[in-house]
């Protein structure tokens, strides 16, 4: 009956006349997003006591998630795991066809087996399922066809199920790929909140790249590889200047002794040049700006960049227990990825 209905739809969609000849290019991308969104919309509703055991089945697990597929399937195979691996659930890739030719062996004895198929009636799926019985390993089916060969094969179902696909012949995966996809985020995400994984966790598995330095970069690590523009307070405006152009960070904090107690930024160097004429006699603390804006040294960097958006400003101030550490400017966090 299911195989009569799915051709049948494919017999409506082959007779409907096909408009898509007539859409214009930005049309039919539109077009295929909300085709997908209208299917992908119902998915909420597949989320079910058998997802909530899965989710409990992994949690208690001391073994991987072995997740396998063929074809498309195997590409969001991939991904899944990669997502999962990212945060904090073991878990490593089998290609259907290859499990059957050797790379069974890579399963353990506590791994659980997540088989992920649109018709779930694959030949190299069908020759699996057996295989991995005789394993003894749990089998989770992420499935288009809860009818199918896989789903009435495992243990646990995973609704992936999809009406129509948005190729307008009703074949290539389109739709049914996002599904799974979407559903591996789902699973995914479950996991992370009941494992009550932070950002300090995620940070452990992605040290390097942009998202790693979001993630562990601190103010301080940026700030001692940067010069310390400093000026004493009662320093003439050419040592302000001087100062300033020497370090390159366009500006120079300002100190009474070792006490901070203000910033000279270029800018301000430009406005009191614009506003007085005679420069003789003009000192560091006629021109700074008092109690500036700082950070410690073991704040993230990412928190510095927030601090400077929001303060419009392109420097700031490195603290340690209180005293001058060094400074921060917006082109190091460019540099680092951080923005």
């Amino acid at each position: 009956m299911l195989f009569f209905r799915l051709n049948l739809q494919n017999i409506i969609l082959f007779l409907m006349p096909d408009t898509s000849q007539h859409l214009s290019i930005i049309e039919i991308a539109q077009k295929a997003i909300n085709d997908e969104l209208i299917e992908l919309n119902k998915l909420s509703d597949y989320i079910d006591s058998s997802f909530e055991s899965v989710v409990n089945l992994i949690l208690n697990s001391e073994g991987r998630v072995v997740i396998t597929g063929i074809g498309k399937s195997a590409i969001i195979a991939q991904k899944i795991v990669a997502t999962l691996n990212s945060t904090g659930t073991p878990a490593i890739f089998m290609h259907a066809a290859d499990a059957i030719h050797g790379d069974l062996g890579m399963i353990q004895k506590n791994d659980i087996v997540i088989a992920i198929s649109k018709s779930g009636n694959t030949p190299e799926i069908k020759a699996l399922c057996p295989l991995l019985k005789q394993f003894g390993n749990p089998l989770i089916a992420l499935v288009g066809n809860i009818d199918s060969y896989l789903a009435t094969s495992a243990q646990y179902i995973i609704n992936s199920s999809v009406a129509f696909e948005a190729c307008p012949n009703n074949l290539a995966p389109t739709t049914s790929t996002t599904a799974q996809l979407i559903m591996g985020d789902a699973l995914a995400i479950s996991l992370l909140k009941c494992r009550q994984f932070t950002s300090n966790d995620f940070s452990k598995y992605h040290p390097g790249g942009a998202l790693g330095k979001r993630l562990y970069l601190t103010t301080g690590d940026i700030a001692s590889l940067n010069l310390k523009p400093a000026v004493d307070k009662e320093a003439s405006l050419k040592e302000v200047i001087v100062e300033i152009s020497k370090n390159r960070l366009g500006a120079t904090a300002v100190l009474n002794e070792n006490e901070l107690i203000g910033i000279i930024t270029d800018g301000d160097i430009r406005r009191i040049i614009e506003i007085t004429s005679d420069l003789n006699g003009i000192s560091a603390k006629d021109i700074m700006t008092s109690n500036p804006l700082s950070i410690d040294y073991n704040e993230l960097a990412v928190n510095a960049a927030f601090q400077m958006r929001n303060k419009k400003i392109t420097q700031i101030i490195v603290t340690k227990e209180s005293n001058y550490f060094g400074m921060v400017h917006l082109h190091d966090l460019n540099k680092e990825g951080i923005l």
